[in-house]
């Protein structure tokens, strides 16, 4: 059986654990506290990165959330969760790395900066550019690049959701605030749902290890 190394406080995690449930793929959860469990000998021989999601599948370790999701797209083709059609295709790929490489960024800035900051406010003005240019891919589709759920709309999903949490009004982006409710209603995303207090030890960790890294790289100068 496949074993998962997650926290549900992760969002490269939550990715991973909502494909293997949306493609009910039996797995044994092994749940890291990320309270230093991450930095013992045993877990660094499955990831010497210290980071989860890990995937073991006999004996091959993945690491890395969207190297896990296309491994187990692609074993377990059924229910797919990626469009074989070449534009749609290029739709799932472009919402999976804009979330990642500039939406995500923002959401850290808006969890750590002071709200009254100059850095706060260039995050909400690129989120803004994201939400903009993700309703535009979305259209008048379900989901993005098909009418039935995507690799894509896990990506996103985890992320757009947290955003009235940390002040965005989604109300503001009409097919996007559907489209997450839409998400918010199946029924593995209810039982996944993040608590109140989950997201909140999720904002404190990002402040530690934003911190740590301003330390890091403060020392490297």
């Amino acid at each position: 059986m496949l074993k998962f190394y997650y926290n549900p406080i992760s969002p490269n995690a939550r990715r991973v654990w909502l494909t293997l449930l949306e493609k009910e793929i039996a797995f044994e959860p092994i749940l890291m506290n990320l309270d230093g469990d991450q930095l013992q000998p045993e877990f660094l021989k499955v990831n010497p990165f210290h980071h989860i999601p890990v995937l073991v599948d006999d004996d091959l370790q993945i690491v890395e959330s969207l190297a896990i999701m296309d491994y187990l797209e692609a074993k377990y083709p059924t229910p797919s969760l990626l469009p074989k059609e070449h534009q749609a295709l290029a739709k799932v790929r472009m919402v999976q790395y804009v979330t990642a490489n500039e939406l995500f960024p923002q959401i850290v800035s808006l969890i750590y900066e002071n709200a009254d900051s100059p850095q706060f406010l260039k995050a909400t003005q690129h989120i803004d550019k994201v939400l903009l240019f993700l309703t535009e891919l979305l259209g008048n589709s379900f989901y993005f690049g098909s009418e039935q759920l995507t690799l894509a709309d896990i990506v996103a999903g985890i992320a757009v959701s947290s955003l009235p949490s940390l002040g965005i009004n989604l109300n503001h982006y009409p097919k996007i605030n559907e489209w997450t409710e839409r998400l918010m209603q199946r029924p593995v995303w209810q039982k996944t749902k993040l608590s109140a207090d989950d997201f909140e030890q999720f904002k404190r960790r990002v402040r530690i290890l934003v911190k740590l890294r301003r330390r890091e790289l403060n020392r490297g100068k």
